[in-house]
């Protein structure tokens, strides 16, 4: 058994998944991203947000410190993440957790925030769920840190791993949006709802946004599944491979 054949398995997507020939089929190779199943066309969804999400009131201090995110460069982003204190989250982690990967990325996966291990590592996506994402970006022939950056909505880990609150996501979203300003991914990936709201700011079930291609800042969005649901939803993998299927779809076009 390949790696890539062991990695289908388990993601529950072996044999279930087919191939439609070409030089995979022939040489024994593993298939590439394009021998997917295609799915079916969608429609781009705007990302205005919906009338029931209250605007976010900020003030001229926010401003200023969102203008001065906005022209930092990634030494300085990491200096002021690692340094910050702007929310209450802060004071109950072990340390910040910026991101990780090809700061030159095409692909960008962004996920919710930091678990125990990530608080304890430094790193995003570390535990069983960044194994489950290793998997998954193996699966169509992507690795961590090559073409790919992985981030977080919040830089630090909430209280007993519970969703992060609105402000502290307000707070910590400028961080994001300058890496992707700076990285200026051809993709980005958001994994799991809280990451897909944060980033259309809207209130939606994840189930209606899958499928569909978002927009945010210019950049096509699209949503799936976070590893950490997959470990105790197994059966919701194929899902996830439909769209990934989908995301490879979409960079081919781009």
């Amino acid at each position: 058994m390949d790696r890539r054949e062991a990695v289908l398995r388990e993601l529950n997507l072996y044999p279930q998944w087919k191939l439609r020939g070409g030089s995979g089929a022939a040489t024994g190779q593993p298939a590439a991203p394009s021998l997917c199943e295609p799915v079916a066309p969608v429609q781009a969804v705007a990302s205005a947000p919906e009338a029931a999400v209250e605007p976010e009131i900020t003030t001229g201090s926010e401003q200023r410190r969102e203008q001065i995110i906005s022209e930092l460069g990634w030494p300085a982003l990491k200096t002021m993440v690692r340094d910050c204190t702007a929310c209450q989250l802060r004071a109950g982690c072990t340390q910040t957790v910026f991101g990780v990967g090809d700061e030159q990325a095409d692909w960008l996966f962004v996920g919710e925030g930091p678990g125990a291990d990530e608080d304890a590592q430094g790193e995003p996506f570390v535990g069983q769920a960044g194994k489950l994402l290793d998997n998954m970006l193996l699966a169509i022939q992507l690795k961590r840190g090559k073409k790919v950056y992985i981030a977080n909505i919040v830089k630090c880990r909430p209280p007993n791993d519970r969703t992060p609150e609105r402000d502290e996501i307000a707070t910590c979203l400028p961080y994001l949006q300058r890496k992707v300003e700076l990285i200026k991914p051809k993709l980005i990936v958001a994994l799991g709802k809280t990451a897909a709201n944060a980033l259309l700011g809207k209130d939606a079930a994840l189930g209606s946004l899958r499928g569909k291609l978002h927009d945010f800042n210019g950049i096509p969005l699209l949503i799936t599944y976070h590893p950490a649901y997959l470990l105790h939803s197994p059966m919701e993998k194929a899902k996830v491979w439909q769209d990934l299927c989908f995301a490879t779809e979409v960079m081919r076009k781009l």
